[in-house]
């Protein structure tokens, strides 16, 4: 055999075991990823929560599917390259809407978790947990502003 099919199958055999490094590694976050998405709404009760407060526990089940085909969807969107060619003006209420959804689950789960109490307590600040609550408010919100000014291009 010549060198250079030598170091032609030595090449093709590190390409393989480079793939599939590539396909450990992705199976593997995935995995992870779905197993704490999974413990976190299992630990905090999510679902059965919010049947309770919508008072539709015998739809507990549709629930239960529509986290499962969201994140299967969301998992697909994220792998793919989609470009939705959507004027600003709907882009601007759905990036709204995003962010009131994700305003809104850090608020949940900073209520559910009891944070700001313990860190309120912990720093010596209880007489003014209001102030606590605005700064990571305004810190959110300037956050947010600054994202999407700074790197969205409408």
């Amino acid at each position: 055999m010549s060198s250079c099919m030598k170091i032609r199958r030595i090449l093709s055999i590190s390409v393989i075991i480079s793939i599939l490094a590539v396909i450990l590694v992705g199976l593997a976050g995935g995995l992870a990823v779905g197993t704490g998405f999974v413990a976190f709404l299992t630990v905090l009760g999510i679902v059965p929560r919010l049947t309770q407060l919508t008072k539709t526990v015998t739809k507990a089940r549709y629930y239960e599917w529509a986290v499962i085909l969201g994140a299967a969807a969301g998992g697909w969107f994220s792998l793919r390259d989609h470009t939705f060619h959507l004027p600003p003006l709907i882009l601007a209420g759905i990036g709204t809407a995003n962010g009131v959804f994700n305003g809104m689950l850090a608020a949940a789960l900073t209520e559910v978790m009891n944070v700001l109490p313990i860190l309120s307590k912990r720093i010596g600040v209880q007489e003014k947990i209001i102030y606590l609550m605005m700064a990571i408010v305004l810190g959110k919100v300037a956050g947010s502003l600054f994202q999407w000014l700074y790197y969205v291009d409408l």
